[in-house]
């Protein structure tokens, strides 16, 4: 191979392990690859704006929505925030309660499938519920303020 020339391999996407070799004949071919692939490279950028835009403009509204409800709904949203501390604490203390039972009963919850389900089953529902239940408390009881959802648009 003639040491002045250049070559250019890249990947295509259908075929996993196929690439192409292109010889570049010329020093002034480069540049011209070169302004190709800022173009390209551009233009990726561009769109990954247009998708943290899209994802942003979401969750603005997402925020407005929040802020108008706790706005219509002040004591309540309170109450939300309040009955939140509360299951957490309880969490707490379930979590605390599934730790000790696993670390208790590891080596019979590992041998034994029967034992396995019926930990999943006195567990299970009961973590997935609270869990489900403490989160929509917090959002509703931690909505931004109207003033700065407002301001963030």
């Amino acid at each position: 191979m003639n040491k002045s020339k250049y070559e250019l391999v890249t990947s295509i996407d259908q075929a996993p392990s196929a690439t192409i070799t292109q010889r570049v004949e010329s020093q002034s071919e480069v540049p011209d690859l070169l302004r190709q692939l800022i173009l390209a490279q551009t233009r990726q950028n561009e769109l990954l704006q247009e998708i943290a835009n899209q994802l942003t403009a979401s969750q603005r509204q997402r925020n407005l929505e929040l802020a108008q409800w706790k706005r219509a709904n002040p004591v309540l949203a309170n109450s939300c925030r309040m009955a939140a501390e509360c299951l957490g604490k309880l969490q707490t203390d379930f979590l605390t309660s599934l730790a000790y039972d696993v670390d208790d009963n590891f080596e019979d919850l590992q041998g034994n499938e029967y034992l396995l389900n019926e930990f999943f089953e006195k567990y299970g529902p009961r973590i997935v519920h609270l869990n489900t239940i403490l989160q929509t408390l917090t959002v509703l009881g931690n909505a931004p303020d109207v003033t700065n959802s407002v301001s963030n648009n």
